[in-house]
């Protein structure tokens, strides 16, 4: 039986950025259409439903925002916002985020090749992420995948009898499709004291640093985006920058962060499995892992890393995830040993860190 292409209109007021995106996506199952604006989108909506909506927020006529929340109103339709990387777009991102947006993508960036090519992997998962979130009849055979690197890449994995100096705990989440909202409801629930975590949410570069600082308005941990050498301390939360790994280190009992450059690892520059595989070397038994609502399998590998060196293991139930992608890799592999709905995760992360009774097992 032939698979049906994914059916996507791309909003976007340049003609280079239509031609591009239609480039990516048909290259990768998908019958795109254009308009240069909301209204001529509107017009294109009523003579054929898409599946996905990509969308600028910055157009002539009706601005993006405007076009979305007049959109989840009247008939939601998954949409990812492909946006510019100034610091107002960020802003505007978030915001969407917040009017039922799915995901967030850069614009691709045309005048190197590297870029271009890595544009093409985020944008494509970022569009078919955002389709399997509101899945309809049959699930979609998986697309075609590209060649990956493992976290090999970016770290090397735990010494089997590392020596372990230091009794302090630490927490590593990793999200992507849902993840904003997913961790402002976790962080929000979280006391000032909380273990020191390291996160990674699959989002482009600047707009970390506007979810970092609006998160640190509404949390009572302080949160900030990670830089390179951050201390990894009681009552902080590190989000890893965007576009760039980010690990987790230990000098003898002093937990830090290290952010660098590398290849894409699981289709992602910041990796989940780069976060908890040094987390799984530099804490073992002293780290938490959580993996929450996602597309892929981006944080399996590595969770399943950290519970083989001792650490305790949180997924995110089916139920609560946007797409249950990335839970659900790591619950086949036998990476979790808990399952829990969302509003439970920041509860049960407190509990495992602070070494309380033990809760019920994964739900496999």
């Amino acid at each position: 039986m032939t698979r049906r292409r994914l059916d996507v209109l791309v909003v976007d007021d340049s003609a280079v950025v239509r031609q591009a995106l239609t480039a990516i996506l048909n290259a990768r199952g998908c019958a795109v259409t254009t308009a240069p604006d909301p209204v001529f989108a509107l017009e294109k909506i009523q003579r054929a439903r898409p599946d996905v909506i990509v969308l600028d927020l910055e157009m002539p006529r009706m601005d993006g925002l405007t076009f979305l929340r007049k959109l989840m109103s009247q008939d939601p339709i998954p949409v990812v916002i492909c946006s510019g990387l100034a610091g107002p777009g960020s802003e505007a991102a978030l915001r969407a985020l917040d009017e039922g947006a799915v995901e967030v993508v850069a614009k691709p960036s045309l005048a190197v090749r590297e870029f271009l090519e890595e544009s093409a992997t985020l944008i494509s998962d970022a569009v078919h992420a955002a389709a399997r979130a509101r899945l309809r009849g049959p699930r979609m055979a998986p697309m075609p995948v590209e060649p990956r690197h493992g976290a090999d890449a970016v770290v090397r994995g735990a010494t089997p009898h590392a020596i372990r100096t230091t009794t302090d705990k630490v927490i590593a989440i990793g999200a992507s499709t849902g993840g904003t909202e997913a961790l402002r409801e976790i962080l929000e629930a979280l006391p000032p004291d909380a273990p020191g975590m390291v996160i990674v949410q699959h989002m482009p570069e600047v707009f970390t640093r506007a979810f970092a600082d609006r998160l640190d308005g509404l949390c009572k941990v302080r949160v900030k985006e990670a830089a390179d050498g951050d201390r990894v301390i009681p009552g902080r939360a590190l989000i890893a920058p965007g576009n760039r790994h980010t690990l987790l280190v230990r000098s003898g009992a002093l937990y830090a962060v290290q952010v660098k450059d590398g290849p894409l690892v699981s289709r992602h520059r910041p990796s989940v499995d780069v976060l908890f595989r040094s987390a799984a070397a530099a804490a073992g038994h002293n780290a938490v892992g959580a993996i929450l609502t996602g597309m892929g399998d981006d944080g399996a590998e590595g969770l399943l890393e950290m519970k083989r060196a001792g650490a305790a293991t949180v997924a995110q139930d089916e139920a609560s995830c946007v797409v249950f992608g990335m839970p659900r890799e790591a619950i086949e592999r036998g990476a979790v040993d808990h399952v829990v709905p969302l509003p439970l995760v920041a509860p049960t992360l407190l509990r495992l860190a602070h070494g309380r009774a033990a809760l019920a097992p994964a739900r496999h």
